[in-house]
């Protein structure tokens, strides 16, 4: 056998290859700095003018930068997530582009930016519709009216404390053509926001998940989140209408889809019984759901996201098809999708974005966020019995933006709502508001562990 291989295959091959090389030494000697310059700048010229090979080097660039990150925060007791944030921030023109403006021009020049874009927005869709699978809502039984309190208030004060906000940012930082009930209304939105799936993974770090707080973080943080999409989209509707009759249509036809999902859809999932030899089917259906609901959504005038969100809602009263979404849509969406995400969202913060006077905006707008959260949230729990101690960890939880904060920043940001400056300082405070969750919860640990009394 090995005598014929040689023979027949490593001979002739050995033969051709020769023969290559010695024709090409009959060829004119090119210096060998000329022939590596030419050839580097044909590889070059070669990627940028690939769109699928420039394309895999953005990816590969994000997810390593986005996996780093996320690493080395893990380090420092911060969720990964907050990593993937920040290095999404800074292959941005914020950092990366004043260091290193002719790479980062070059590695995401804007007209290479069409399918990054579309496929983060897929990926948000992906993660928003787990999201909403994620929300047992008939884990609420026996404490829904402590759950809607609580939950309301802290988003009832925040929201207020945006608009008070609004009316000092309004002339400064409102793009021209946009009213200020739009506006303001989506100041007040923007700081209510509690990142439910980001709760979650902070709750099983800190080992919480089981505890009594972290079931009433949980169930708060799923009530709150619903409701601030619900309010969102409310928002979203009547500001895309162009008279107030045009908006009372686009909110009816909200609810009557809204209705449609809860009323008719999620109930009808939540009788299915799964076999395991069909939960391939029932995956394209329910990702076929998503996609469709997202379709609904978007030509209704609100957004695509809320109708991925209102499909995973439907889908989140089958435990089976729940964990089925958990199992095989999540991991997908987190480790691959939604770090394109965080980079588009650097991506669009400008270079000049942030000005020195800006700094101070941000302290403020960190602290008004944070205080409406904490103290609505602690004032909400204690007016029904929760001790003190417990009560202002409840309001450090809540308290985390995450990524629901940034999807709703980039759906302001598109619809023209805030402009750049404004949308920069936002993201920061996201930012600043989920890594603080941590060592907030610490200091609170700390200060029992001293006096017992606070407890």
């Amino acid at each position: 056998m090995w005598p014929k291989y040689l023979a027949l295959i490593v001979l002739p091959m050995a033969v051709a290859l020769s023969l290559a090389h010695f024709a090409r030494r009959s060829e004119p000697a090119a210096t060998s700095a000329n022939a590596a310059a030419s050839s580097s700048n044909e590889w070059l010229a070669h990627l940028s003018s690939n769109a699928l090979a420039h394309f895999l080097l953005q990816l590969l660039v994000v997810l390593l930068a986005a996996k780093g990150a996320g690493w080395l925060l893990r380090k420092f007791g911060q969720p990964a997530v907050v990593g993937e944030m920040a290095a999404g921030l800074l292959l941005g023109p914020l950092l990366l582009g004043s260091l290193l403006p002719g790479l980062q021009g070059w590695l995401f020049a804007p007209d290479s930016l069409g399918a990054l874009g579309l496929i983060s927005q897929l990926g948000v869709l992906m993660f928003l519709f787990v999201a909403g699978a994620e929300l047992n809502l008939g884990g609420l039984r026996g404490r829904r009216g402590f759950t809607l309190l609580v939950s309301h208030t802290g988003i009832a004060l925040p929201f207020l404390l945006g608009v008070v906000l609004a009316w000092g940012l309004y002339r400064q930082h409102a793009p021209a053509g946009v009213g200020f009930a739009g506006f303001a209304l989506f100041m007040g939105i923007s700081l209510s926001v509690t990142a439910f799936p980001v709760l979650l993974r902070i709750l099983a770090d800190r080992g919480l998940s089981a505890t009594p707080l972290g079931q009433v973080a949980t169930a708060c943080a799923a009530v709150g989140d619903a409701s601030a999409w619900c309010l969102l989209a409310l928002i979203v509707s009547g500001v895309q209408a162009q008279s107030l009759e045009l908006a009372s249509l686009n909110v009816l036809a909200v609810l009557v889809f809204a209705a449609l999902v809860l009323g008719l859809v999620r109930p009808w999932i939540s009788r299915r019984t799964i076999a395991p030899q069909r939960q391939a089917r029932w995956l394209i259906a329910l990702l076929l759901l998503a996609l469709a609901c997202a379709l609904v959504t978007e030509v209704l005038g609100i957004h695509a996201l809320f109708g991925a969100f209102a499909a995973g809602v439907a889908v989140s009263g089958n435990a089976n098809l729940r964990g089925l979404l958990v199992q095989k849509v999540e991991p997908f969406a987190i480790a691959l999708l939604l770090p394109l995400f965080f980079a588009m969202t650097g991506l669009r913060m400008r270079a000049d974005a942030l000005q020195a006077a800006d700094l101070w905006l941000c302290v403020l707008i960190i602290a008004v966020a944070t205080a409406g959260k904490l103290f609505g949230t602690w004032g909400a729990a204690r007016s029904v019995g929760m001790p003190n101690l417990e009560a202002w960890r409840l309001g450090a939880l809540m308290n985390t933006r995450g990524l629901m904060e940034l999807i709703v920043l980039n759906l302001g940001y598109e619809l023209g709502l805030i402009g750049d400056r404004l949308f920069a300082v936002l993201v920061i405070m996201a930012l600043v508001t989920t890594a603080m969750t941590g060592p907030l919860l610490g200091l609170l640990d700390r200060v029992a562990a001293r006096d017992p009394s606070h407890r």
